[in-house]
């Protein structure tokens, strides 16, 4: 990147920076998730590490906090209440200590050792203490001056009114920590807003800065906030940080029991792997840790830069949100002839993982984003999946942003498309599209279909490239030397891939009813066509007004599946399968197996004693039915081990919830 075009790019940043900042610190409400805000300060972040030029009073890197709210007196901070620089990987934490090494001398390099905290998503308060009595508590405001909140702090029960040590001989003492609100509280909030047929609240961190910002106590008193003091600003003869924390604790504040002295950088990172694993099951949420340079008179030393202290960072969970730029849209064919656009991204992390494509579903979704090529977008990932565009920033247009639309013909077999009326999805319905025949060959195979082990999609193109299968019948009469000239194969390998192949060749009706990829026909409804007809012969036969009189059928899949057996094709290959010798499994039905019939079941977390496909599969057989989210028709919970988000939300709806052990005993 040129310097005028990081120009360029950086003015846009601040101004949509400055433009959410004000929104979530002023205004108390979110346009985009702090995720998103976080990637793209951490842009202007490393830009203007790249370009020190483009450093400027007004950047958002150089703020403090938000304008103090006009309803509330003013009070003057004694010192300027500052921010944290976010550092999201290991390697921002490294550049963060080289950069403070540059200012110190090699004694002070080698005295460096580290306090770290847990990072709460919660509002930054100053309580001021006269003679041992509470005087005054303050927001952050622009960090010099805040909007005073005394009268609502004092209905925190976690904040001392009075402190009661030696300290109190100082005239005043001020403290500084933070208010927030647990995940209990919050759900309790919650629950009496949607009794009152009010909207829910955001997030913790709105809800308790919204609660510290009422006008009267009695409503920030009945949000039940807590508190955690994390530093002392009266100096009253502390060395390090730790020690700041420990005097603390003496006048009677509540410190984070988590808090940790770690000896170098290895530990820290140890200590935030331990703090990341905990973190669901903690009872407030925090988005990563803080970690200080642990003696005071390095700390003071290194001083500050733009809105942070240099001996200070804080290192962030990854995210499940960020911002980053569309660079181009190309579209896949899929095994039903689906056309998908795609979106390439310029690299980002998130979750942990980097990210370089993002769905876009089909053209009513790129309409409803309103989204460009070129444009900055906020994308989410949720689980193992592709990620989403969430949102289009279009205060980012630069004016160089081009207009998508979906092609005419089939990228890849060059055949006209066709939308029908009623559908949003554009297909290409050439059966002979090559593309269409590696996804549906891939389909086949794949765990909850075929599940042949050892046969992934690297070695169905191979196998495709070479001409030794058209389709995926071909597999059943594939012989040991067919692969051994393939590479990645030898002689041991093609035996087992062999043996893999021919071992499923007696498989359960439902695989196979899903396995043969009919539209609008997932797992689901493959194991309730499976037990409803029992064979593929009954199965294949089936009226139209039967299809469509089957509970949970509707008249889409009923026709999908009366047409698909009327295909000449479809009925050839599956004439080809019988000929190789396979043979879907008669599905006997009766009330004693079918113990598990109307029951439906979530599963969160990893099971241990089997995988999570082989659970789903016993459970669909003996009649109930898996679902991938929670709802008022939930039957059971299976929680494995570290489970998610579902778990809790699982809580909340007084489902009920299984142990693995639970379930085993319950199937057996």
């Amino acid at each position: 990147m040129t310097q005028s075009e990081a120009k360029k790019r950086a003015e846009k940043l601040k101004k949509t920076i400055s433009h959410h900042r004000y929104l979530y610190h002023v205004l108390d409400r979110q346009e985009i998730s702090s995720e998103a805000l976080d990637s793209l300060k951490k842009e202007l972040f490393d830009l203007e590490q790249e370009f020190p030029d483009l450093i400027t009073p007004d950047s958002p890197s150089q703020r403090i906090g938000g304008e103090p709210q006009k309803q509330f007196k003013k009070i003057k901070h004694s010192t300027l209440m500052l921010s944290i620089n976010d550092g999201f990987s290991k390697q921002d934490v490294d550049d963060w200590l080289e950069r403070n090494k540059k200012l110190l001398s090699e004694k002070e390099i080698s005295e460096i050792d580290y306090f770290c905290e847990l990072k709460l998503d919660g509002l930054a308060i100053e309580l001021v203490y006269r003679d041992g009595v509470l005087l005054s508590a303050s927001t952050r405001g622009d960090g010099l001056i805040g909007e005073e909140v005394t009268f609502n702090v004092k209905t925190i029960e976690a904040i001392p009114l009075k402190i009661v040590s030696k300290y109190v001989l100082e005239k005043q003492i001020i403290v500084r920590g933070e208010v927030f609100i647990s995940k209990k509280a919050f759900q309790e909030a919650n629950r009496n807003q949607e009794k009152a047929g009010l909207a829910k609240y955001a997030n913790p961190r709105n809800l308790a800065a919204g609660s510290i910002r009422q006008l009267d106590p009695k409503i920030t008193a009945q949000r039940k906030l807590d508190f955690f003091a994390y530093d002392l600003i009266t100096d009253l003869g502390a060395k390090t940080h730790e020690q700041k924390h420990e005097i603390l604790k003496t006048m009677g504040f509540k410190v984070n029991p988590y808090s940790c002295f770690c000896r170098d950088l290895e530990a820290v990172f140890v200590f935030f792997e331990k703090i990341r694993s905990l973190r669901e099951k903690l009872a407030y949420e925090i988005d990563g840790i803080v970690i200080n340079i642990n003696a005071n008179q390095i700390f003071n030393k290194l001083g500050v830069i733009g809105k942070s202290p240099r001996g200070v960072i804080a290192l962030k969970f990854a995210f499940k949100q960020a911002a980053t730029i569309v660079q181009d849209i190309k579209v896949q064919v899929g095994r039903t002839g689906a056309l998908t656009p795609i979106a390439l991204l310029k690299p980002v992390r998130i979750g942990g993982t980097l990210v370089s494509r993002a769905t876009l579903h089909n053209q009513d979704e790129i309409r409803r984003l309103g989204l460009k090529i070129g444009d900055t977008v906020v994308v989410g990932r949720a689980g193992d999946v592709i990620p989403d565009i969430i949102k289009v920033l279009p205060e980012m247009r630069s004016g160089q942003e081009k207009e998508f639309k979906m092609p005419e013909k089939c990228p890849i077999c060059s055949k006209k498309t066709i939308s029908r009326k009623n559908e949003v999805v554009v297909r290409c319905h050439n059966p002979a599209c090559p593309a269409r025949e590696r996804r549906y060959f891939y389909h086949f195979v794949s765990k909850q279909a075929f599940d042949i082990v050892g046969l992934g999609p690297k070695i169905v193109d191979q196998l495709l490239d070479q001409g030794l299968a058209q389709d995926p019948a071909d597999l059943f009469v594939l012989e040991n030397g067919d692969l051994v000239p393939l590479e990645r194969f030898d002689v041991k390998s093609a035996d087992n891939l062999i043996a893999s192949i021919r071992a499923r060749k007696k498989i359960p009706l439902a695989r196979f009813i899903f396995a043969l990829g009919i539209r609008n026909v997932g797992e689901q409804t493959a194991q309730d066509l499976a037990n409803i007809f029992g064979t593929l012969t009954r199965f294949k036969e089936a009226r139209l007004e039967e299809l469509e009189n089957i509970l949970d059928i509707g008249p889409k899949a009923a026709q999908s599946i009366y047409e698909w057996f009327r295909n000449k094709r479809n009925l050839e290959f599956l004439r080809k399968l019988e000929t190789a010798g396979v043979r879907p499994e008669t599905t006997v039905s009766n009330s004693r197996e079918q113990k598990l019939l109307g029951k439906t079941f979530v599963l969160t977390g990893a099971l241990l004693s089997i995988h999570r496909e082989q659970a789903k599969q016993i459970i669909r057989q003996l009649g109930g039915k898996v679902a991938s989210s929670l709802s008022k028709k939930t039957d059971f919970v299976i929680v494995g081990k570290n489970p998610g988000s579902k778990f809790q939300e699982a809580k909340r709806l007084g489902a009920n919830l299984l142990s693995e052990q639970e379930f085993l005993k319950m199937v057996r």
